[in-house]
């Protein structure tokens, strides 16, 4: 189940794409040891069912494991057999928002222009991933908040540690990262002690915020 609690003390969801079920077993302790406490794996990834169910046999309940890049129903039904905590799209897919919110699922929908982004919140998100944010840009996400400051975003896509500060002041409520926070070169050679100290590092950079 979903701890809004651990996400809101640091909401930043970690998204894990096109990595073996080896390295992510070895990273996640270490993620989750530099006190992250949400993480994404895309449906697109190989095996991707198989990893979310290996991090909820290794943590349980004591962090949030949900399934991004989920864009029909019968993805959404392979994440929620699976295990996830909630889901996220890259895109306003009406059905998964519609299905995730009848089962008191957390839905994170995709969303680039002020329209779509009030759309996904009218249809029960439970915050709005803008999507590509490096496109917009912090300025983008304080100008929606002025009209709609109630409706929750995140921003995801190309946002760094160096972002974080920015993206908070203009607004953000959470964000989700995928390469800055797991570097495929740093991923790729699995040096634990420079994953965690990355990991710290990022950690670091949201605490100032």
């Amino acid at each position: 189940m979903f701890s809004w609690i651990k996400f809101d003390k640091v909401p930043i969801i970690g998204i894990i794409r096109n990595i073996s079920s080896d390295a992510f077993e070895r990273i996640l302790p270490l993620y989750v040891n530099a006190e992250f406490s949400t993480i994404e794996v895309t449906m697109n990834t190989p095996g991707a069912e198989s990893l979310i169910r290996k991090a909820k046999t290794m943590f349980g309940d004591s962090i949030n494991i949900g399934a991004g890049t989920v864009c029909n129903l019968i993805d959404l039904q392979k994440a929620l057999d699976a295990g996830a905590d909630f889901i996220v799209t890259p895109i306003i897919v009406t059905d998964v928002i519609e299905k995730c919110v009848a089962v008191d699922v957390p839905i994170f929908p995709g969303a680039f222009s002020p329209t779509e982004i009030y759309t996904a919140w009218s249809l029960g998100a439970s915050m709005v991933k803008v999507f590509p944010a490096s496109h917009l840009g912090p300025e983008f996400i304080q100008s929606v908040k002025a009209p709609f400051p109630h409706i929750k975003l995140m921003p995801t896509g190309g946002v760094g540690s160096d972002d974080l500060k920015r993206y908070k002041n203009a607004g953000a409520d959470a964000f989700g990262i995928g390469s800055p926070l797991f570097p495929a070169d740093l991923i790729n050679n699995l040096n634990e002690t420079n994953i965690f100290n990355h990991f710290k590092s990022f950690m670091e950079k949201w605490e100032q915020c």
